[in-house]
């Protein structure tokens, strides 16, 4: 009854299931992965010291910034040059914007400082004059997906939406560090601006979309399973009746004939009788 299983069409769904339940059953333990790795790097961010306590390093060495680096006090020195206004960010619950200053350092690049915030409307204060030593928390450059970034662009001359080397470098006629520091002193009256946690380091929205990917993965795998075991059985159903000889014509045509049949006798019971010859 089961022959069909080795017809070419039926090779055909047999190497599908074959390959879909394996790519499912991988991609939902890559996502479980992911989702373990943030726990692990969470508990290990729990654990850890504050990186904001650890001794200042000079800047290159904390380059590039990764989940190692990122917090760590950095230090850098050079002469502050243009000044950027980011707008729509939150401090305290109050809606504002960064001062992101350009620090020209002595090797020709320019390091991103956000020295405060200042609420909405206030004047930026203008940033030290001469050469300044600069000691704030590092972090990695923004992207799409930050909090608060404005990446749409249309913004009037003196903003920028996002702190990243990719937008900065295309308004300073200098090269710009893929990274940029906080002060957690702010000068000129400003409020200083927290240090963001490490991105995919911690529990947040993106790393339970991973646990909830995995277990669609999983569903995906066993849903193929029973698909397969579906149409095997309803392919056999189909020929059982055929061998009975209950094709869908002669289903049809059994439901049919009574109707017909009813319908005969009816129409003869209705119709007038023949006028008696006189």
């Amino acid at each position: 009854m089961y022959r069909f299983l080795l017809t070419p069409r039926w090779w055909g769904i047999h190497v599908f299931v074959l390959l879909a339940i394996p790519v499912c059953i991988f991609m939902g333990s890559w996502q479980l992965g992911r989702f373990e790795d943030r726990v692990q790097s969470h508990d290990a961010a729990e654990k850890a010291p504050d990186p904001a306590t650890r001794k200042a390093e000079p800047l290159a060495d904390l380059l590039p910034v990764d989940q190692r680096t990122s917090g760590r006090p950095a230090e850098a020195r050079g002469r502050y040059a243009e000044q950027f206004l980011v707008p729509d960010r939150e401090v305290d619950g109050k809606s504002g914007s960064y001062v992101l200053t350009m620090l020209r350092t002595d090797g020709g690049k320019a390091l991103p400082v956000v020295r405060g915030w200042i609420p909405r409307g206030a004047e930026a204060p203008a940033a030290p004059a001469g050469e300044v030593d600069v000691t704030g928390v590092l972090q990695a450059s923004e992207n799409a997906g930050s909090d608060g970034v404005h990446a749409q662009g249309g913004l009037p001359q003196g903003q920028v939406g996002m702190i990243s080397a990719a937008a900065l470098v295309n308004l300073v006629p200098y090269q710009v560090y893929d990274a940029w520091v906080t002060l957690p002193g702010a000068d000129g009256g400003m409020t200083p601006v927290p240090a963001s946690a490490p991105q995919n380091s911690g529990l947040d929205l993106k790393a339970f979309q991973n646990l909830g990917y995995t277990g669609e993965w999983f569903v995906f795998a066993g849903f193929v399973v029973f698909m397969w075991f579906r149409l095997v059985r309803r392919e056999a159903e189909a020929l059982e009746d055929a061998e009975l000889g209950l094709t869908p014509e002669t289903l049809a045509s059994e439901t049919l004939a009574p109707e017909t049949e009813t319908e005969s006798e009816a129409g003869t019971a209705d119709a007038p009788a023949a006028p008696l010859a006189k």
